[in-house]
């Protein structure tokens, strides 16, 4: 679960980490109010849980109340990348002299924590990866004795902050007790400054907690029931279901079992040309009602134009997957390409059922994917 900006830095702050000084207004008029209790020029910051919100328009600059009170009016109620601004951050403006980067997150296949920290910061850490690699400074944390001294003077080093060694040094150690406190994926801030005062701020401030961890932060599980406005209706029809699914741009529709399939599976399509329209992991042990319920999904979604089945069974059976399938196409009476493979446990049985009923599977998932956006572009067309 993401956290809004303004969430993340209470955390921050709360663990000692120093953040512009600011509050959060809910319309133009509380906008001016605390504008006006700063004292100085602001950031107006929109509370949405995207990236890109500068470049979208929904950061500003100001400088007096009355003109914080103007460009409210003009932030709230705006959408950024469909999520509409109901928030607004309301900070003092920061004299900056340097940008840097730091984050921890969760590298899974080292089954660690994982410190990336950079001496330049303000852009897309893979963006800064792809132009400019030798900036980025990787430490990876041994979970059962946590970040040891040397790693600390590491990180400090090539973020070139030898000399605000104490100030960092209290930062990287709370970015590790926000993490384990909150059971987060992801603890950022970029971009941290350096400011003309020479004290180190972060300017942003961006969290990630785990969604099965949820049980344990009662205060952001109730947020995140608040707050499923801010999903699409798709998504929260998935969520209602069960299902892991994210609404994306393209056209080609996709269900597979397990998260990485499912990821295999956006990345084939998008090398053969194709666009994925959605992420949907109908999970292991997919009965055919289950695999219903993801077809019926994809087939009332409007954007989707053909779907993609990729299917690896194990505990996952091929043959409830055509049972599914063919269950949901019967109900929902939509017409729209569907391209299937299935490979693994009942695999004879299911590619029978599919045989009988007058629909066709290819053997591989290059061919499925292929496949797919060979019939979607002719549909477009």
């Amino acid at each position: 679960m993401k956290l809004h900006e303004f969430e993340a830095k209470k955390i921050f702050s709360e663990h000692g980490i120093p953040v512009p000084n600011g509050k959060v207004a809910s319309n133009p008029e509380e906008t001016e109010e605390i504008a006006r209790e700063i004292g100085k020029p602001v950031m107006l910051k929109s509370q949405v849980l995207v990236a890109g919100r500068g470049k979208a328009g929904g950061i500003i600059k100001v400088k007096n109340p009355e003109g914080a009170y103007t460009t409210a009016k003009k932030l709230f109620g705006m959408k950024i990348k469909g999520l509409q601004v109901k928030k607004l951050l309301v900070e003092e403006e920061l004299k900056i002299t340097k940008e840097l980067y730091l984050s921890l997150t969760v590298d899974r296949s080292a089954r660690k924590y994982v410190f990336l920290a950079s001496s330049e910061g303000g852009m897309e850490i893979e963006k800064l990866a792809a132009e400019k690699p030798e900036k980025i400074v990787k430490v990876a944390i041994n979970p059962l004795v946590g970040i040891k001294e040397f790693q600390v003077r590491k990180i400090i080093q090539r973020m070139g902050l030898q000399e605000y060694f104490k100030q960092v040094r209290g930062i990287i150690k709370a970015f590790k007790e926000i993490a384990s406190r909150y059971d987060c994926e992801l603890v950022e801030s970029n971009p941290l400054v350096l400011t003309e005062e020479r004290e180190i701020v972060a300017a942003d401030a961006r969290i990630i907690i785990d969604d099965n961890s949820l049980f344990r932060h009662q205060q952001f599980q109730r947020r995140f029931e608040e707050e499923r406005g801010e999903m699409t209706q798709l998504e929260l029809t998935a969520l209602k279901e069960g299902f892991s699914y994210v609404d994306l741009e393209g056209s080609v529709g996709v269900i597979a079992n397990g998260a990485g399939l499912t990821m295999a599976s956006m990345d084939l399509v998008a090398k053969f040309g194709g666009k994925p329209a959605n992420f949907l992991d109908i999970g292991g042990g997919a009965s055919a009602e289950r695999v219903r319920k993801a077809v019926e999904i994809q087939l009332r979604n409007p954007k989707v134009r053909g779907v993609l089945v990729n299917i690896l069974g194990g505990i996952t059976r091929c043959d409830e997957v055509a049972k599914g399938l063919i269950e949901a196409l019967e109900e929902v009476k939509i017409q729209k390409p569907i391209i299937i493979r299935m490979q693994g446990t009942r695999e004879e049985e299911g590619r029978k059922i599919l045989k009988e009923a007058g629909i066709s599977y290819l053997d591989t998932m290059e061919e499925a994917a292929k496949k797919i956006v060979e019939v979607v572009k002719g549909v477009s067309d």
